[in-house]
């Protein structure tokens, strides 16, 4: 291939990439852009020509004192590899960034999919690797072992308005689970050196705006593909699927990183996991509700009333109680609302503040038992929420208590 084919084939498979959309934020387009250039006219650029032409910085720029165009390498690095490890090279060839290098290089197409790099994970990252697959082990161990029970044990259950919406339309299933994004904080030399949990960066892109609108953590912050998932939501997993069983229609799991906002018209939603984990359902869940989020998602708000109900929780871990052998059951909290979604689905939500609130509303609006109490039919067949105080001891829920519920109000109380 002449060096006129080979630049045709670079445009192309850069025209690929760009308008794929994974490129992001305006820095990285730009870098990318200005590569794709150098590249076609046979140059590789220093470090200093990248930071001045891409990131208007002036000729003093020490590049050994500021890793600014190493840390936007090695994302766009990143980015390639994760943009062909999905999409594969479609027969037109894979850009690479070769090591040492600031030039873009188009290895030849094979239609074969580009393999994820292989990151050795910190001492944190195994830690969490270990808990997100703790969670799905349980999940689904305890789903199998609740799919073979007799249906009619459960039968109460999806009677009830608060099921039956979902079981008895035909709109595809879609589990929301609240996981949290997490952002790894690198050192100089491009080290991971800690995980960070900003509670308004939720993926992705979220990431990018948040590094637009704070620039100063342009070159410390950056997206390591690791999300947490709290423990609870396996057990409330492992509820939520033994109801829904019956339904014969896809049925389909997403964090909430991944959610897309088409999905929040499409699809009827049940969404699992923290109230700090709603991410993009926030705002949904929240308007027309009579509760509010406190100064941290530790508390619960009831409007009308002005009274706030703090989560106990953070109290054991933060300030522990002495060993006495006379401990006490301290207070958690959970929220179930049923609401009517922007596409006229059925949204439904079982969150709590900690683990043990996620784990007794879960338990308790599919329990046969409970269930007609909860979400008495007249009320649930329209748009409701309640309020669950839940007691708890060493993490574990031992019982719920009603305390508030009342119908919603707003455009998506009416079904």
């Amino acid at each position: 291939m002449d060096v006129m084919d080979e630049n045709a084939a670079l445009r192309e498979a850069a025209a690929r990439l760009q308008k794929s959309g994974v490129l992001g934020e305006a820095k990285l387009r730009r870098l990318f852009d200005y590569l794709v250039s150098c590249s076609i006219a046979g140059q590789s650029p220093k470090e200093i020509a990248i930071a001045v032409d891409v990131f208007g910085r002036d000729a003093s720029f020490d590049v050994s004192q500021d890793s600014l165009v190493r840390v936007y390498i090695h994302k766009l690095r990143r980015t390639l590899d994760e943009f062909y490890a999905d999409a594969g090279d479609d027969g037109t060839g894979v850009l690479q960034i070769p090591r040492g290098e600031y030039r873009l290089r188009l290895r030849p197409g094979t239609s074969v999919p580009t393999p994820r790099p292989t990151v050795r994970p910190s001492s944190a990252r195994q830690t969490l690797v270990s808990v997100i697959g703790l969670g799905a082990a349980l999940a689904l161990g305890f789903g199998i072992a609740w799919l073979r029970s007799p249906r009619s044990e459960l039968d109460p259950v999806r009677a009830n308005p608060v099921w039956s919406a979902i079981l008895n339309d035909d709109r595809p299933i879609l589990i929301v689970v609240g996981d949290y994004y997490l952002i790894g904080e690198t050192g100089d030399a491009l080290e991971l050196k800690r995980l960070v949990r900003e509670f308004s960066v939720n993926s992705k892109s979220d990431l990018n705006d948040y590094i637009q609108q704070h620039p100063e953590y342009a070159t410390r912050y950056m997206d390591v593909g690791l999300r947490y998932l709290p423990p609870a939501a396996a057990f409330a997993l492992r509820n939520v699927m033994a109801v829904l069983a019956p339904a014969n229609r896809r049925i389909t799991v997403s964090m909430v990183s991944d959610l897309q906002p088409r999905s929040l018209v499409s699809a009827d939603i049940v969404y699992v996991g923290y109230l700090s984990g709603l991410g993009i359902l926030q705002d949904m869940v929240f308007n027309g509700s009579r509760f509010k989020v406190g100064d941290s998602y530790d508390e619960i708000i009831d409007q009308p009333t002005h009274h706030s109900y703090v989560s106990q929780t953070g109290d054991q871990f933060f300030s522990p109680p002495q060993p006495s052998g006379s401990e006490s059951a301290y207070h958690d909290y959970g929220i179930f609302a049923k609401l009517r979604g922007p596409g006229g689905n059925t949204v439904l939500v079982i969150a709590g503040t900690r683990d043990a609130g996620v784990r007794q509303t879960a338990e308790a609006f599919t329990s046969p038992d409970k269930i007609d109490d909860l979400a008495r039919p007249a009320l649930a067949a329209a748009a409701f929420e309640t309020l669950l105080d839940v007691s708890a001891f060493d993490g574990v829920n031992l019982s719920g208590k009603l305390l508030l519920q009342s119908r919603r109000e707003g455009a998506n109380a009416k079904f």
